[in-house]
């Protein structure tokens, strides 16, 4: 009695995380969304398996699905784990800053998710539940965002931006969701016996996802879903043909998948003016950046050159995109940008977890689609549920989109909580569908299951803990940034810094006392014992901050790049082997980041404030090699020159950095001297 209770209270806390992640932010709060959410699951997880746990000691028998959908994720994990511990990045790789997309402890949370989902959803009843409210949720989110494109302002919340700001990250992600939604509808039409006000409603609700995805205008959406209908009417046209063959059955055709294909198909088809038509009446003109398919390919393949087997470890492929990427990436304004996905989540893994880590997505998804093509069968034959047939068409959308598109954290959650619930759901009529171990009166057994229970209540505990710890960091940090003035901004670094000591808190610390530093020498013209005290303490605290950043990930070339501008600025105060150490960071940064032209540029600027002007022209041009309208290095090139004696190549840069700025009133007047 006492398991049954803790084991529903358990669904319950799945359940909520299920239906509320889509819909779920901290409103006014300024907090990011996806760290949001975070919280809603890591407390709701960890609830859900805390009960879960404490339910087998009552019950004395621990019992899970038969299935090797579990064991290919329990792979991927795997993979995750060892690619993380050789990581050269441990920490970055483990957690990131705030669990991060991609990380270890994220993928073990998706696995967790899927573990939950498959031993708390027991039957077809709870499945149906669960697929009920998420239909409720993901609907709600799309009315809020419709009433968003009328009224962006009065619905922001205080964290929302313009009228294409999602509760869900991208506007594009709004685009996936809204496809998830129309499929899911279009599922259960097909697959659920329902009531004929259901089936009204469901139709409504395919509708208003339809429209969305015009709103939206992301073509993968129409190839995804045309594809899904496309498969689900072949399916559905061979049932059909199967059973009236069989038994006569009166079986309706599948017209609605007929529809929403052909619908895919024409705005696959049309030009742009026909799918733009609607966003631009709505004026909503997004252009969402994110690395091409070709550069994302040739960050793999250097990648796996490298570390072959374990990638170059989780959450670091804005670390080999640096290293990595294509020289054309120059000519555009993201020269300088840190992506931390590529073209696709999935494809982004094969990079950060190597060989071993496609090997255990593969298998994993082999045995996803072999558990579906099972449970297809067993349909046909009246083996299997609706349900089942609905979830595993859910999670594969979700799967699918999420190889072309960085999908975030939410949607990929949903894939792993719904293909949970459809593991368990799809041994429930096999021969063999459970492992049972019982330990009541086996005292053997009994105290290595209750070591077991233990040890996962104590992992779970400590890490939720570890969690929220970090989660509380998250509102110091953006006080920070949204400070009034550099003693309140410290104050909140501090704090920041002390819960979750991560690169990016320990970079912004270190800017805040560069520019505490920059303000005392402004405000202290005069010198004093207490006042020089004053100066050194707060330089050898932007000092600690870059130092402990390029300690925290060593191969993020915006630590070094940090620690650069720090020594750098240390060096223009008269601080002995200043300019030597900058130099160094700079070429530790480049190093990390070859094609960076801004990195040259640091080293040039370096080299020329300490008198090094061989080696300042000859960054300086390698700087200008790599991108030829670079404005500050063509002006410093005049500066070298000026400073060499030759006006008449000063004049001749400084003209041509003219050409890139004709209205910059300091550049007008510094090349009017050289005339």
């Amino acid at each position: 009695m006492t398991s049954n209770i803790l084991d529903r209270f358990s669904f319950i806390s799945f359940l909520l995380v299920v239906t509320l992640l889509p819909v779920f932010f901290l409103p006014f709060t300024k907090i990011p969304i996806e760290t949001s959410k975070s919280l809603l699951l890591v407390v709701g997880l960890a609830v859900s398996v805390v009960l879960w746990a404490i339910a087998r000691f009552y019950d004395g028998k621990i019992s899970l699905p038969r299935s090797s959908v579990l064991i290919g994720g329990l792979g991927v994990v795997f993979s995750f784990f060892l690619s993380s511990f050789f990581s050269p990045a441990v920490k970055t790789s483990l957690f990131g800053t705030m669990f991060d997309v991609g990380t270890f402890w994220f993928m073990f949370a998706c696995f967790l998710l899927m573990f939950v989902g498959s031993v708390v959803v027991r039957n077809i009843k709870q499945a149906r539940v669960v697929l009920v409210w998420v239909f409720v949720s993901a609907t709600l989110v799309l009315v809020f965002q419709l009433f968003r494109l009328y009224s962006p302002e009065l619905l922001s919340f205080g964290i929302l931006g313009p009228k294409t700001g999602t509760i869900l990250g991208s506007w594009n992600t709004l685009g996936v969701f809204a496809g998830f939604l129309a499929l899911l509808s279009l599922f259960t039409l097909e697959f659920v016996g329902l009531p004929k006000i259901s089936r009204n409603i469901l139709k409504i609700s395919l509708l208003l996802s339809v429209v969305f995805s015009i709103i939206i205008n992301f073509s993968l959406i129409w190839w995804v879903m045309g594809s899904f209908a496309l498969v689900i009417f072949i399916f559905k046209v061979l049932y059909f043909s199967t059973k009236q063959h069989s038994d006569k059955t009166a079986i309706n055709f599948p017209i609605l998948p007929l529809i929403l294909m052909i619908v895919s198909l024409f705005f696959i088809m049309s030009r742009s003016p026909v799918r733009e038509f609607v966003p631009g009446y709505l004026g909503i003109n997004l252009t969402e950046i994110r690395p091409s398919l070709e550069g994302t390919l040739i960050v793999i393949k250097e990648t796996l050159k490298q570390d072959p087997i374990l990638g170059a470890g989780p959450n670091r492929f804005g670390d080999m995109w640096s290293m990595h990427k294509p020289l054309s990436i120059n000519s555009t304004q993201f020269l300088d940008t840190y992506f931390d996905f590529g073209w696709g989540l999935l494809p982004t893994f094969a990079a950060t977890t190597g060989v071993l880590g496609i090997i255990a997505w593969l298998f994993f998804l082999f045995c996803v689609l072999g558990a579906g093509l099972r449970s297809m069968a067993r349909y046909v034959v009246g083996g299997a549920e609706g349900e089942t047939i609905v979830l595993f068409f859910a999670s594969m959308y979700l799967l699918t989109t999420a190889f072309f598109y960085p999908t975030g954290a939410t949607l990929f959650l949903l894939a792993f909580a719904f293909i949970g619930v459809f593991a368990g759901l799809s041994v429930k009529d096999s021969a063999n569908k459970e492992v049972s171990v019982s330990f009541a009166g086996d005292p053997k057994k009994s105290s290595m299951a209750i070591i077991l229970l233990v040890f996962v209540l104590v992992v779970v505990s400590v890490l939720s803990f570890k969690f929220i710890e970090r989660f509380i960091s998250v509102p110091y940090f953006s006080k920070t940034l949204t400070a009034s003035s550099l003693p309140v901004a410290e104050s909140y670094i501090v704090k920041a810094v002390s819960l979750n000591p991560n690169d990016l808190y320990l970079r912004t610390y270190a800017q805040i006392y560069l520019l505490k530093l920059n303000s005392l020498i402004v405000e202290n013209s005069a010198t004093s014992p207490e006042k020089s005290a004053n100066l050194q303490a707060t330089f050898d605290q932007a000092i600690n901050g870059v130092v402990l950043a390029t300690a925290y990930n060593n191969k993020n070339y915006l630590n070094l790049k940090a620690q650069g501008i720090v020594y750098e600025s240390a060096a223009s105060l008269g601080v002995a082997g200043a300019y030597d150490r900058a130099i160094e960071s700079y070429k530790m940064a480049s190093d990390l980041n070859p094609l960076n032209p801004g990195l040259k540029f640091g080293i040039a600027r370096a080299y020329f404030g300490n008198g090094n002007l061989a080696e300042a022209k000859n960054y300086a041009e390698q700087s200008l090699a790599l991108k030829e309208d670079y404005l500050d290095t063509i002006v410093l090139l005049s500066r070298i020159a000026e400073s060499a004696g030759n006006r008449s190549q000063a004049l001749v840069y400084g003209q041509r950095a003219l050409v890139l700025a004709p209205e910059n009133q300091d550049l007008i007047q510094y090349v009017n001297t050289l005339r």
